[in-house]
């Protein structure tokens, strides 16, 4: 019987994608999955702090998965990930787990894993030293979740592909970027031909033919440092709150095994542009919470705008990939792709300016800085002072020096995936480099993508390089590395126009077997004497007003016992007259999960809630559950408790800021609260909705002043003329039913 079915049951998974291709149409599959490793004492990937380790999460990592074929039959798979980097054994690891699953369908060819850069995410999954440093080794439960977290994405995703067209929007986003190396950036020659920072954003709108609606991809370059280098809480950044606004707005389910909606925000040549617009580490916000929402809110904005507006729709042509590897630390560089001469790339090395950090995070390490010129000397490495050769290290190499480049082609777009962060200039030279060949393929719009697939540290201009900022120091293979990448990249353009494929290139190593992990594991869990996992050690008050940050302290355990994957630590529960309904988790943009060690056994676990001026009044209580480790057995056992049930009740502490009185004209500014530093988002400070109520000059009549869309005033003309205003206390009102302190004017 087996060896009659097998057969039959191949020929049939044959077929399928024959039925199911609509003519002329993309087959598209989408899918979503969760990555987020431990949660505590895990030391985080992005600014090499070493005292920066995970204590919570703000927001959970996902991985977002588009499985894409083409009416050739090609297909090819991208992630968007909510990762510091793709390194490279995770690719490697991916790629082995699906051929495992799906034989050679999926392979490092047509598989582009791409990260959203934020520096908020648990470290230790690289298999090069130089990137576990600061993460105390390797961290082998991370690397599963993120490998398991990928693969299950591109599952979801390839089970529900089906026929879907694909529509295109492109747009500029002004004020969200700023170059954060502007001095190296004007070394460049033709600088003053473009503005310091690509502030253009690509959208991908994916669309059934039924009018379902099942993603959105863009690309837009910016670092994910809105989070800086004193956060411990696990958070996606000003990337993911983009994501999850867009999502929570599409009403996506992440637990659903079909289609559920999922926005990836992808990045680009992000190398230089920062998120810090006001210079620094300042983004704008009263904490970092604040400042990762309004850059995460402005990409979203423009995003959900160009999504609604796209109707170019992508002609479902051709499909087609290319994909080398490249020793990028012994490269002959043609005299096009350097001064005119023959140049050499070299061993991987870091420069001294690497030690002092980026403006947007500092290591504050006393006389270092960036732009220093002094020190060790080598030819490939022109101005750089070499602080570390970490491609010289015995017995392995601290960082690749075989590297991945790959574009996938979709229609007149192509994807240019990048093992490294790439400036905004490097980036504009490298589609330049590729440019001529993919226009002969009809291909107008390219889109640097990354970090992708591996990572190798930053890649600046010759220009920028010989500045020696942290990105040229950072700049690994000397100072001709972009002309390495932008002679690899023709090669895989000069064959997709030709027709050809290029040699496949040496293969990376694989040091899974050389790892390994300084952080100890959990011991045991204890509560506290005459306490038990679960218990209230602070609870919610009985009653509490929105615009307000509510915390709820629990005795818990140990987060590394139990990930919670595609799970949440906590929940937010609104009773109803159905029972009590889930209306917060802990990936949601206004609520935290916070770990504190207490002792030697003892956790703490603190449930945070930012309650808006637009949630809903009612009662409501907080649950957590997890794990912990028993001290006798070793046994993984759950947990959980309960708040006190509690009410939210509309907010009694707006206040009318201003009034304006010109004859019988009355204006008002109406405000919330003001922010705090508790605060999880950035708050709303003008009430642009509702309506204010007033007496005029002691008299009892009541009027009306109702907001003017756009300006967040409230306008009222009387029949009278106005000497003063009296706005009681309850009488101005939002649309939620939030209200006022009481307010005179002119007495």
């Amino acid at each position: 019987m087996y060896k009659i079915v097998c057969p039959l049951l191949l020929l049939i998974l044959t077929l399928v994608p024959v039925y199911l291709h609509g003519e002329g149409q993309f087959l598209v599959g989408t899918g979503i999955s969760d990555i987020t490793g431990p949660a505590a004492e895990v030391g985080m990937m992005g600014y090499a702090n070493i005292d920066q380790q995970t204590g919570g999460i703000h927001t959970r990592l996902w991985a977002r998965a588009f499985v894409i074929q083409g009416t050739n039959g090609k297909r090819f798979v991208f992630v968007n990930s909510d990762l510091g980097m793709i390194m490279q054994a995770t690719k490697m690891k991916v790629v082995e787990k699906l051929q495992k699953q799906y034989g050679n369908l999926y392979d490092h060819a047509n598989v582009i894993l791409s990260a959203t850069h934020t520096h908020s995410g648990p470290g230790g999954f690289s298999h090069y030293a130089l990137y576990n440093i600061t993460i105390l080794g390797f961290c082998r439960q991370n690397f599963n979740a993120i490998v398991d977290g990928i693969c299950a994405a591109i599952g979801k995703a390839h089970n529900n592909m089906s026929p879907c067209r694909i529509y295109m929007a492109t747009g500029t986003l002004d004020n969200t970027t700023k170059n954060r190396s502007l001095e190296a950036y004007e070394a460049n020659t033709d600088a003053n031909l473009y503005p310091p920072c690509d502030d253009t954003m690509v959208v991908l709108k994916f669309r059934r033919d039924n009018g379902k609606e099942i993603g959105m991809l863009n690309w837009f370059a910016v670092h994910a440092t809105s989070m800086g280098n004193q956060n411990k809480l696990v958070s996606s950044d000003n990337k993911g709150w983009a994501e999850r606004k867009f999502e929570e707005k599409k009403g996506s389910d992440y637990q659903a095994s079909g289609d559920t909606f999922i926005a990836a925000f992808a990045n680009g040549p992000l190398g230089d542009a920062s998120p810090n617009i006001y210079g620094g580490e300042d983004g704008g916000g009263v904490n970092d919470f604040a400042s990762t929402a309004i850059s995460g809110e402005k990409q979203f904005q423009l995003a959900w705008r160009l999504y609604h507006e796209a109707n170019d729709e992508i002609v479902p042509g051709n499909l087609a990939y290319r994909h080398l590897f490249y020793d990028f630390s012994r490269v002959t560089v043609a005299p096009q792709f350097a001064d005119g001469q023959t140049r050499h790339t070299a061993f991987a090395a870091l420069g001294l300016a690497f030690a002092a950090g980026a403006e947007d995070g500092p290591s504050n390490i006393p006389f270092i800085k960036e732009g220093d010129y002094k020190g060790h000397y080598h030819e490939a490495h022109g101005y750089k002072p070499i602080f570390l050769e970490t491609g010289n290290m015995k017995p392995y190499p601290w960082t690749p020096e075989v590297l991945p480049v790959q574009i996938v082609t979709l229609g007149r777009l192509a994807i240019l995936a990048v093992p490294g962060e790439f400036t905004t200039h490097a980036g504009r030279r490298l589609k330049n480099a590729v440019r001529d060949d993919l226009s002969a393929l009809g291909i107008d719009t390219l889109i640097v993508s990354g970090p992708a697939n591996s990572y190798a540290g930053y890649v600046t201009t010759l220009e920028e390089y010989n500045k020696q900022h942290y990105e040229g120091a950072s700049t690994h293979f000397g100072q001709w590395t972009l002309g390495a990448y932008c002679q690899a990249f023709k090669i895989l353009s000069a064959s997709l126009k030709d027709g050809t494929m290029p040699d496949a290139g040496p293969q990376p190593r694989d040091l899974s077997d050389q790892q390994t992990e300084l952080q100890p594991g959990v011991l045991f869990d204890a509560p506290p004497l005459f306490k038990d996992f679960g218990d209230v050690e602070k609870n919610a008050p009985a009653s509490i007003e929105r615009m307000n940050v509510l915390q709820v302290v629990f005795w818990g355990a140990h987060p590394r016992n139990n990930l919670k994957t595609n799970d949440s630590y906590l929940y937010i529960e609104r009773k109803t007259a159905q029972g009590w309904q889930i209306v917060r988790r802990d990936y949601d943009l206004d609520t935290a999960f916070v770990w504190a060690r207490d002792g030697i056994a003892c956790s703490k676990i603190t449930v945070v809630w930012e309650i808006g001026e637009d949630v809903a009044a009612g009662v409501y209580r907080i649950y957590h559950s997890a794990s912990y480790k028993d001290g006798l057995s070793g046994e993984i056992k759950p947990y959980s408790g309960y708040s006190r049930e509690f009410n939210v009740v509309p907010c009694s502490r707006l206040t009318v800021a201003k009034c304006q009185v010109n004859g019988s004209e009355v204006r008002f500014t109406l405000q919330y609260p003001p922010a705090t530093a508790k605060d999880l988002g950035n708050r709303t400070s003008d009430v642009a909705t509702g309506k204010i109520r007033f007496t005029v000059n002691g008299g009892s009549t009541v009027y009306e002043a109702l907001p003017v869309a756009g300006q967040n005033i409230f306008l009222a003309t009387l029949p009278v003329t106005v000497q003063k205003v009296s706005v009681p206390t309850g009488y101005a009102v939002d649309a939620y039913g939030n209200s006022n302190q009481a307010f005179s004017y002119g007495e």
